[in-house]
């Protein structure tokens, strides 16, 4: 599929500029990301794996597992199945979810939670000490566990990188924090060898280093930071994404951004990290009302404040066009304030501290960005076509959440895929595949300077954002070529790595969103207002190409995507085949 019309083509470097690497680790897997797909895979890894080294942008806890709210959604219930949980992923993903994919999550997902509890997770319980399940938008049955009333990715995090401390003295792994992912390390053949990798530390191990491995897992998470405002910690930069598609690695349906749609309104420019108040709020009864006071989501779908994310985002963007303002407001107020206390504390707190008693004042909230449906494409096992590299969580598309994630999917995935990929990888290092292989190429480019990133944010925002037009991603995709003949002599560093994976992102985004002529997941395009299943129920996959770097946009139907094998020579052939 060619550029969009009028568009200059977008063409990426293979490296971004940065020093010569100063020092050299080496182990059998490098886990990139310390969520809870980076940290699943390399606790599992371990107990097969001789050396894994696992590095993590700032601090082990910082990801974006600690931010999760909600829960995490199982069939855990006696009443409740994996096959009613697979319909209910199927109807929010809008036709694009892979079924292979999605049995995969909900039959082994069961199993998965209840090892995590076997690591020492603690969810919330009823007096009888069974786990109280919950309900969220999307669900049509209580399946939702949670812990610490609204702070259950904090709990998992905790409980996984308590069992990382309990083999910090293990010298077979090793982990690095306040590390950066610049670059995915390719042989001649094309295999993926390891990662240069640039330490905020002491010692040896700062600055650029070069670490080497057999296989490389990337747990990098989102892109939340493309958008100026986003629920996504200031790390979600989408490090991995970027690395990845420079790299050769195919990526899909990067078009598909969940805007979750009730996030705290904090006014006019607000930007940055926003606070999330979870759609678990409105499964315990809260309600969504206008600035009139009306509750207007029965008169849009049979699930009222529970319909699937992407039809209450859009059902409120309708209702602040239609009011002239610039948010909704959430009524919990009739939960009372002992409920409210109990079952959300952190939101209530965090509520509060900003001056809004959620007791006694409705919620002002609008939609925001919230997670990246697509990603680096895989297969049922984690592997890219790429050889060597591995995905999983929000940095991955697994298939699982087509057009639109389901709530509480998530946490799920990154644990069922994270553990798939261990098994794998075990498999194929014990059989002696995958060799540690030298790196070669090099190269750099301009940088983007990070000054420029509110720039880029606003043309997002604006161009790219839920309400989407032919007009406006055109004008999107004019100002990110714009940018990207600024990219020059930006001192290369943290700040103006990040921003120029933002831009490279943001070019595939953008084409994405202007090639998909219709509505669909989380975006509205005003001149396409309906879906179209008879031309668009396909997939956009991005690739480099490796001779002159343009970013070339494959068209893939829904009936021809998602093999068993993304290496398989038929798949090869048909990426390398398409212009």
């Amino acid at each position: 599929m060619h550029e969009p019309a009028g568009a200059a083509p977008v063409v990426l470097p293979r490296f971004l500029t940065s020093p010569l690497p100063g020092w050299t680790a080496e182990a059998d897997v490098l886990v990139v990301g310390s969520g809870i797909a980076g940290l699943t895979c390399a606790l599992r890894l371990r107990e097969h794996v001789a050396r894994v080294l696992l590095v993590t942008k700032t601090e082990l806890s910082a990801g974006s597992t600690a931010w999760a709210q909600g829960g995490i959604a199982a069939a855990l219930a006696p009443e409740d199945s994996p096959h009613e949980h697979l319909d209910d992923t199927l109807v929010a993903g809008i036709g694009l979810c892979d079924e292979s994919a999605v049995e995969v999550l909900v039959t082994e997902g069961p199993a998965r939670v209840r090892e995590l509890i076997g690591l020492g997770a603690r969810f919330d319980t009823d007096d009888s000490g069974a786990i109280t399940l919950t309900r969220e938008g999307g669900h049509r049955r209580d399946r939702i566990a949670h812990a610490g009333g609204d702070a259950t990715g904090a709990e998992i995090s905790r409980a996984l990188i308590a069992q990382l401390e309990a083999v910090r003295a293990d010298p077979g792994i090793e982990i690095i924090e306040n590390a950066l992912v610049v670059d995915l390390l390719t042989s001649d053949e094309g295999s993926v060898c390891g990662a240069t990798v640039h330490v905020i530390g002491e010692g040896e191990i700062d600055g650029v280093g070069a670490a080497r491995a057999r296989a490389v897992v990337l747990a990098t998470g989102g892109l939340g930071q493309i958008y100026s405002a986003t629920t996504n910690p200031s790390v979600a930069t989408g490090d991995g994404m970027a690395a990845a598609l420079r790299a050769g690695a195919a990526l899909v349906d990067v078009e598909f951004v969940q805007f979750h749609p009730t996030v705290l309104h904090l006014g006019p420019g607000a930007s940055g990290q926003q606070p999330l108040i979870s759609e678990a709020v409105r499964g315990e009864g809260a309600v969504l009302v206008d600035s009139t006071g009306r509750a207007f989501m029965a008169d849009v779908h049979p699930m009222a404040d529970l319909a699937p994310r992407d039809v209450v985002a859009r059902a409120i963007l309708e209702r602040m066009q239609a009011t002239e303002t610039d948010h909704v407001l959430l009524d919990a107020r009739h939960l009372g304030s002992q409920f409210l206390e109990l079952r959300f504390p952190t939101i209530v707190a965090r509520c509060r501290e900003l001056g809004i008693d959620p007791a006694t004042e409705p919620i002002p909230v609008a939609p925001a960005q919230h997670y990246a449906s697509g990603g680096v494409r895989t297969d049922l096992r984690g592997r890219t076509n790429l050889p060597g590299l591995y995905a999983c969580g929000e940095a991955s598309c697994t298939g699982v959440h087509g057009a639109n994630r389901l709530a509480s999917n998530s946490l799920l995935e990154g644990l069922v895929f994270a553990h798939r990929i261990a098994d794998d990888l075990v498999a194929r290092l014990a059989a002696g595949e995958l060799p540690l292989v030298g790196a070669s190429g090099e190269g750099s480019a301009g940088l983007l300077d990070a000054g420029q990133r509110d720039v880029l944010q606003a043309t997002m925002t604006k161009g790219v954002g839920p309400l989407r037009s032919r007009e406006s991603t055109s004008s999107a995709l004019a100002s990110l070529v714009e940018l990207a003949g600024t990219t020059s002599d930006a001192e290369p560093g943290p700040h103006s790595w990040e921003t120029t994976n933002l831009l490279h992102l943001g070019q595939a985004l953008a084409t994405a969103a202007h090639l998909r002529e219709e509505t669909r997941g989380g975006h509205v395009r005003r001149d396409h207002p309906d879906s179209d299943d008879e031309d668009w129920s396909a997939h956009l996959v991005h690739v480099r190409d490796p001779g002159d770097g343009e970013l070339v946009v494959i068209r893939l139907d829904v009936d021809l995507a998602w093999p068993q094998d993304v290496s398989d020579a038929d798949e090869t052939e048909a990426l390398e085949g398409v212009p």
